[in-house]
């Protein structure tokens, strides 16, 4: 295959301005909020020494995501999606601001850094899926596996950078620093957004309310693809996510130093931006189901690898392997999803997606530090990978529909004549 073929492709960003816009603002700010999260990771393991506190925090933002994310769902396929959008990025920027005047202050305690992530989180919960709604408005669908590779490289890249920086910048100046560079970048996301024309649903809004959400979800489970894509991607995140226990290992296997966590949570970025890179190929993948489960089943086997390593580089590697696998299975999800669904569903589908997605990751952050603090955490991670293998083998198995399930020709062919 020739070598073009497997490099990225760039054709949305040249056909779509308003696609490079977004594209540019929301990386830029992605990179602060992933300074955020780390900072928030290490203030509180910092406080208390403990993973136990530290999963905490993926259930701080994991129950509102859950509790709320079909909820607002119905809110975006009610609305114009760009309003949503302005609207939650000023918010979040405020959040982030409050993270920072409490640095500045001095707060040692615990329950006012739940609270924000929980207030983060509710707010991520309305502006995840309307974002998720603006690729397949902004871009054909044939261009839609690209446009989700290029989303996907600026997600990674930010999760590189964002961490990588905040260790320096941790290290030099403070965790308030973070805060306060990541409260700057929504100025970015804002700018992308506004300059979006009016994204209002297609068709006969939706009213939001329980009765939406109930239409949504006899929809997705009418649909075999959506139902596994959504089981497929939570089980591997619930299972497998590794992050409450990076610096428990990193204490324990590589001396604990803030710079070495830094390249320790940065490194599945790394993996993932490679991917990114290489994904050229993801639009011709016509059996994205399997794929999927595939990519899932090597994310796991990275993770239980991950545990077990005692050398820093190797765990460097299986991390970055695991970012790999992990955005590849992100790109066959979001094409799934966004072109089997009509516009007016996409906003509660995102949000069963932004549900499976963030939710999940949250939960497996809770479940890592519970079993670290019960057991250690190589257990942790090591049990945790390898149920993510057994779990794609019997989604396989249990659903045989989203196994076989073939991309439609039109999304294949289009890719194969572009």
């Amino acid at each position: 295959m020739p070598a073009n073929r497997l490099l990225i492709d760039v054709r949305p960003l040249r056909e779509s301005p308003a696609f490079s816009r977004l594209l540019a603002g929301a990386g830029l700010s992605a990179v602060g909020s992933s300074m955020t999260g780390f900072a928030v990771v290490l203030q509180v393991f910092t406080l208390t020494r403990s993973s136990l506190a530290v999963g905490a925090v993926g259930i701080a933002m994991a129950v509102p995501a859950i509790g709320f994310g079909l909820l607002g769902g119905s809110v975006v396929d009610a609305h114009d999606r760009r309003r949503i959008v302005l609207c939650t990025s000023s918010c979040l920027a405020a959040v982030s601001a409050a993270f920072a005047a409490l640095a500045f202050a001095g707060n040692r305690q615990l329950w006012p850094l739940y609270l924000l992530v929980t207030v983060q989180s509710l707010l991520g919960a309305l502006d995840g899926p309307a974002r998720r709604t603006f690729l397949p408005r902004l871009l054909p669908a044939h261009r839609v596996p690209a446009g989700a590779a290029l989303t996907a490289f600026a997600a990674r890249g930010s999760v590189i950078a964002g961490p990588a920086l905040a260790g320096v910048i941790a290290a030099a100046w403070g965790l308030k620093a973070c805060y306060l560079v990541d409260a700057v970048s929504f100025g970015a996301a804002l700018y992308g957004v506004a300059r979006l024309p009016p994204m209002p649903p297609q068709g006969q809004p939706a009213r939001p309310g329980l009765r939406a959400v109930a239409d949504a979800l006899r929809f997705i489970r009418g649909s075999r693809v959506l139902t596994g894509a959504l089981v497929a991607d939570m089980s591997a995140m619930v299972l497998g996510v590794p992050s409450a226990v990076f610096p428990a290992i990193n204490l324990a296997h590589f001396g604990g130093a803030t710079q070495t966590l830094g390249l320790i949570a940065a490194a599945p970025g790394v993996g993932g931006v490679l991917g990114t890179v290489l994904s050229g190929s993801v639009g011709r993948v016509s059996r994205q189901g399997r794929a999927m489960l595939v990519t899932g089943a090597v994310w796991g086997a990275c993770v239980a690898g991950f545990g077990l390593a005692h050398s820093l580089w190797l765990a460097l590697v299986l991390l970055g392997v695991s970012g790999g696998a992990d955005v590849f299975s992100v790109v066959f999800r979001t094409t799934m999803v966004q072109l089997s669904t009509p516009d007016r569903y996409r906003g509660r589908a995102s949000a069963a997606e932004y549900v499976a997605g963030v939710g999940g990751p949250r939960l497996g952050d809770f479940r890592a530090g519970a079993v670290s603090s019960l057991a250690s955490p190589t257990i942790s991670a090591v049990s945790g990978g390898l149920s993510v293998i057994v779990a794609s083998v019997l989604i396989a198995v249990a659903m045989p529909a989203f196994f076989r399930y073939r991309a439609t020709n039109s999304v294949v062919a289009g890719q194969r004549a572009a």
